[in-house]
């Protein structure tokens, strides 16, 4: 395979092409082209066209890689790199056009997250990242914050499985509100990984999301310095649902207040009923 660096620029411009698609098509969107995955859950023409557009710019740079993708219309591959791709993370953001939502888009090498990118539709920010590379914005290179606790800006994501998760939000509010710097919430896994990695953010945390949602965001993360754990705080957390993103210096506090607050073992994801989750075949 190809030099990373060069790899990931041409994977950046793809996530582009997607993004610019993405941004034409709001212009003109209505509400009646929306269908419903589940309770609350969105897609539209749009995520699907994003998603077929996608595949074949990946396709073309890496023709021998499996795909794993929100949306199904990739089939697996059994090779050793597996491309994994949520055409638009955010879709209820775009449904109400409200910011942020993007592209994302991760390779990965056996169990090993090689390349992400993260392209933010309404702003036009590319968040990017490869192994030992760093990770950058638009050419510029990004570090996480050092910010302790008790002025840190957290992310609490609200997934949609709202009976498991309600009690568990509620715990995590009341552990962090009014001891904290604020709680935010932005809509878009994939790109609270990035706000993170920008130092724009202390730490996030969401559970019973897709693989496709956090894996760009998760590379980029760790190359900007950060550290990335499943929700229960495992290291390898490429297979799970569920992921904790921090500057580090925050993150076991963070891990510790998630974990206490799922206190009961959760229900199985909703989001295992959509899309082709799970590894790639290799």
């Amino acid at each position: 395979m190809e030099n990373l660096k060069e790899l990931t620029g041409k994977v950046c411009e793809v996530a582009r092409k997607a993004a610019d698609y993405i941004a034409d098509e709001r212009k003109r969107f209505h509400t009646e082209q929306v269908e419903r995955k589940h309770a609350h859950d969105y897609v539209s023409y749009v995520d699907k066209t994003s998603e077929r557009l996608i595949v074949e710019g990946l396709r073309r740079l890496l023709p021998e890689a499996g795909f794993i993708t929100e949306e199904g219309t990739a089939g697996h591959g059994r090779e050793e790199y597996c491309w994994v791709v949520d055409p638009l993370d955010g879709t209820t953001n775009f449904i109400h056009n409200y910011a942020p939502y993007c592209v994302s888009i991760a390779l990965c090498k056996g169990k090993e997250i090689v390349v992400g990118v993260v392209c933010e539709v309404t702003t036009g920010e590319c968040f990017y990242a490869w192994k030992d590379g760093g990770a950058y914005c638009n050419g510029t290179r990004l570090t996480v914050s050092n910010n302790a606790i008790g002025d840190a800006l957290l992310c609490l994501q609200l997934p949609y499985n709202s009976d498991v998760y309600s009690p568990v939000a509620q715990r995590l509010i009341k552990r962090f509100y009014g001891n904290v710097a604020s709680i935010r919430m932005s809509g878009s896994a994939a790109m609270s990984l990035c706000y993170v990695a920008a130092g724009r953010l202390d730490g996030y945390a969401e559970k019973f999301i897709g693989q496709w949602d956090f894996m760009a965001g998760a590379c980029i993360v760790k190359e900007a310095g950060g550290k990335v754990t499943s929700y229960e705080g495992e290291v390898d957390f490429m297979e799970g649902d569920g992921v904790v993103a921090t500057n580090g210096i925050i993150h076991q506090e963070l891990l510790e207040a998630c974990g206490s607050a799922i206190q009961d073992p959760p229900q199985p994801s909703l989001f295992r009923e959509g899309g082709q989750s799970g590894k790639c075949d290799v």
